[in-house]
């Protein structure tokens, strides 16, 4: 288990889940609600949490699975969904083994908001692996993370790497600075919106 496993579920352990409750990004709500909006689909929330993404994605008509590797995260999140009589699909599963965990694949949408940036070099090559292997033809990618230095205890991940990791099989629509998880008037955190168009 690495020690990023092993940091969420302490964290999660004692009740210390400062990513909880923030509003949603506003690069997500414009891609699901915005024009031209999105037709729903199939939906994947990777690093779901607790489960707001996905709570918020359903509600808007589409199909979702929720993954997240700390299971009182998905605990949290069905118990969640449950009281908001939503039907979303949460198991635990890590990000970096998608293919073989029996969830399914050809996703139309697939959203990472506070997954990437949190990961090693190593888990990193995995998860773009694994997220392109479950994304249907021309799915769209929906990334927020925090940049080197955004928030402290998250190793974060520069703009360059993100789209550097990503070309090839996927084509950048769009990117910028993420005003949802602002902090005092900065920008630590950028949205990334991808389109599955290229090969593995």
């Amino acid at each position: 288990m690495s020690s990023r496993h092993q940091l969420f579920r302490v964290f999660y352990g004692v009740g210390f889940t400062p990513w909880d409750g923030h509003p949603l990004a506003q690069s997500l709500r414009r891609l699901i609600e915005g024009e031209p909006a999105l037709t729903p689909g199939t939906a994947l929330d990777v690093g779901c949490g607790t489960g707001d993404n996905s709570i918020y994605l359903a509600q808007q008509g589409w199909r979702v699975t929720g993954v997240d590797y700390v299971a009182k995260a998905v605990d949290k999140a069905r118990a969640k969904a449950a009281a908001r009589a939503v039907d979303v699909r949460f198991v635990q599963v890590d990000a970096t083994r998608l293919s073989t965990s029996g969830i399914g694949d050809g996703f139309d949408l697939i959203v990472d908001s506070g997954c990437l940036h949190g990961m090693s070099a190593e888990d990193r090559d995995a998860y773009v692996r694994e997220v392109t292997a479950v994304a249907a033809p021309n799915a769209r990618l929906s990334i927020v993370a925090f940049i080197p230095g955004g928030s402290f205890g998250v190793p974060g991940i520069s703009e360059s790497e993100v789209e550097s990791r990503f070309a090839g099989a996927w084509t950048l629509l769009s990117s910028g600075s993420e005003p949802a998880m602002d902090h005092n008037g900065k920008d630590p955190a950028r949205f990334y919106l991808f389109e599955r168009t290229g090969s593995a």
